[in-house]
């Protein structure tokens, strides 16, 4: 009982987490108008106040010499710069307020792009069996085999420097549909496979042979039995599934293979702290807490859906 009251916390404690990163970042543009800043223009010559102050949002190095500038740093109470600037003079609050709503989008819609193309490869293979089972299993094996964030980081290459053309279909280099459809298919193996394992269980259930002696066709079957009974393990493979992207979307921002300038993301600010690691560290630090606390918050609810929808396991 103490154990069922300690994970019940847990859950509650994740989706208001998750809740309120959404929140959040669904404020971006109204916190931005707010407190009056543009967290996509350069603004290295600017200032803002503090405590009735009138500060240069580049203040001189601490160094000896005094070579140099350095952003402002985090001043902790609301309003503007209350996290201090980046290296082009940038709200980085308003920027991790936007940068959540870029990575939240491209994850949720790879996500679900993932767990559909998933799901329509798990259901034939499973069900119809046969050479049908063995090419798209084939399929998968070799898609299994390559790196995750290599295959993503070779997909980026290609698309980020002329787009993606794809016949009367032209996607600019800077859209989110590119790095959504390339996260989206190099998790597909991880989702495809338990989803198929369901599936080839369920087609040996008795109510879907009950189905097919009644003479029920294959479309009927799969419309009424099977995808019902497969829908559960799909919400509970979508929290994890949108953590893994959540994560490559960070990866491939961070090497500038994922959302491009001037748009925003966790990856995107991660790689604009880098060089100010040792002089204001908070410009790296606040994106990466969002994507440990996003990320944690998507598994322990997905453990906690597994446990509530899928006590048997997904796919085991």
């Amino acid at each position: 009982m103490i154990r069922a009251l300690s994970v019940k916390k847990g859950v509650a404690l994740a989706v208001a987490a998750l809740g309120f990163v959404i929140l959040a970042s669904l404020c971006a543009p109204l916190y931005a108008q707010m407190v009056g800043v543009d967290p996509f223009s350069s603004n290295i010559a600017g200032t803002t106040t503090r405590h009735g102050q009138s500060l240069d949002l580049m203040q001189p190095n601490d160094n000896p010499l005094h070579l140099g500038l350095t952003p402002l740093g985090p001043d902790w109470s609301p309003g503007a710069y209350m996290l201090g600037s980046d290296s082009q003079g940038r709200d980085v609050a308003s920027r991790l307020l936007y940068g959540g709503r870029s990575s939240l989008l491209i994850a949720a819609s790879a996500a679900v792009l993932c767990l559909c193309l998933s799901g329509s490869i798990g259901i034939c293979a499973g069900y119809f069996g046969g050479w049908v089972d063995v090419v798209l299993s084939r399929l998968l094996d070799i898609l299994w085999a390559i790196p995750v964030y290599l295959f993503a980081i070779s997909l980026s290459v290609v698309t980020v420097g002329h787009g993606l053309h794809l016949g009367f279909i032209t996607l600019a280099a800077d859209s989110f549909l590119i790095p959504i459809g390339i996260i989206a298919l190099v998790y597909v193996p991880y989702a495809a496979r338990p989803l198929r394992a369901r599936v080839l269980s369920l087609s040996r259930a008795e109510f879907v042979m009950a189905a097919r002696g009644m003479g029920a066709s294959d479309f009927r079957i799969l419309r009424r039995e099977i995808l019902p009974s497969l829908a559960p393990s799909m919400v509970v493979l979508g929290p994890l599934v949108m953590a893994l992207c959540l994560l490559a979307e960070s990866a491939l921002s961070f090497l500038s293979l994922g959302v491009q300038a001037p748009a925003a993301s966790w990856g995107t600010l991660i790689q604009d702290g880098e060089g100010l690691l040792y002089t204001r560290p908070i410009v790296a630090i606040a994106p990466g807490i969002a994507i440990v606390v996003t990320v944690l918050a998507l598994n322990v609810l997905g453990n906690a859906l597994r446990d509530h929808l899928d006590p048997k396991g997904t796919g085991r």
